[in-house]
């Protein structure tokens, strides 16, 4: 019986096309049309791999999938998979380690820019016959000679770290492991602790995992500590932020605007505060969305699936849950 796949996030027509087009001989794949758990239940209980990019995988999925043995991630967030029903079940969990990170990096750019100069507002002024650039220069910022901290440095941040070379910023960082001195010197960045992060950015930008530690993390406490007037650009995980207290923060001036890619819950309602502040920047979850990334990261996902189908090891960089012995 040959091995099938079922991709349970559903996508537009002309991204499952390379997903099917790139599909490796000897597989078959179903794609999910909606995001019903009931749809989800059913297709996988005749799946071998599950592969998926925001959908959740819950215990109930995994114990109704008895021929499961991959869950293939597309992305490297594993917060919306079960791993320790997962790990229960003996199936093998990977992501896609380094497969988004320029486009996402790029994206966190646009967002530090855009917000700064806050372009949503000096766009839709002109729609509705405006014309405000007085009051924009108000509002808005330049980059140069900013302070940008970047929480958390895996690869998105090393490529931030590495496209902010091109402005003249002051960059610091902090994350659980320190870099080696010489990659920070090739960076130009400074490790600091936790609270300097805060207090010296006038930029902060989030890009760590959700973790039980990180849940919540920036919240009044955490704002109250930061620079006032400062920025937070957010394209990790919207649960590191508590949204109840960066809108208050946001309306007493605490922080002078924000860029967010990510939500707690998502989609965010339509009356949500933060998606009508002129001094918000928002996209739905999208950074690590470009087209032409498309075929890299779907060839990196069926790479590790026949790999893993193969019986040869995957990249550790990959390996959320490892195969069973």
């Amino acid at each position: 019986m040959q091995p099938h796949i079922a991709f349970l996030t559903p996508m537009a027509a002309p991204t499952l096309e390379v997903i099917h087009r790139l599909k490796p001989e000897g597989f078959t794949i179903a794609f999910a049309k909606t995001n019903e758990q009931s749809e989800h239940l059913e297709m996988v209980r005749h799946a071998d791999v599950l592969m998926a990019a925001g959908t959740f995988i819950t215990a109930e999925m995994i114990a109704q999938a008895p021929r499961l043995k991959l869950i293939q991630k597309w992305g490297i967030g594993v917060d919306k998979i079960d791993l320790e029903a997962a790990k229960g079940a003996g199936v093998t969990v990977a992501i896609t380690a380094g497969a988004t990170s320029i486009p996402v990096s790029e994206h966190t750019l646009m967002l530090i820019l855009a917000t700064s100069r806050r372009l949503p507002l000096a766009h839709r002024s002109l729609q509705e016959g405006k014309w405000i650039a007085s009051e924009l220069r108000t509002v808005c910022a330049k980059l140069d000679g900013k302070t940008v901290g970047l929480f958390g440095f895996g690869n998105i941040a090393r490529f931030v770290a590495k496209r902010l070379g091109g402005f003249d910023v002051n960059i610091i960082y902090h994350s659980r492991t320190r870099l080696d001195p010489a990659i920070e010197k090739q960076l130009n960045v400074q490790y600091v602790d936790f609270d300097t992060l805060l207090s010296q950015s006038d930029i902060l930008s989030l890009h760590a995992p959700l973790t039980e530690h990180t849940k919540h993390l920036f919240n009044a406490q955490t704002f109250g500590k930061m620079k006032r007037g400062a920025m937070l650009i957010n394209t990790a995980r919207g649960e590191l932020i508590d949204e109840t207290a960066l809108v208050d923060a946001l309306r007493s001036g605490q922080l002078s605007s924000a860029g967010l890619d990510t939500f707690e819950g998502e989609p965010p309602r339509a009356d949500h505060p933060l998606l009508h502040m002129d001094q918000v920047v928002a996209t739905p979850h999208s950074a690590g969305g470009v087209y032409d990334n498309v075929p890299h990261i779907v060839g990196h996902m069926y790479r590790n699936i026949e790999l893993y189908f193969n019986k040869q090891a995957l990249d550790a960089s990959d390996l959320i849950v490892a195969p069973p012995r």
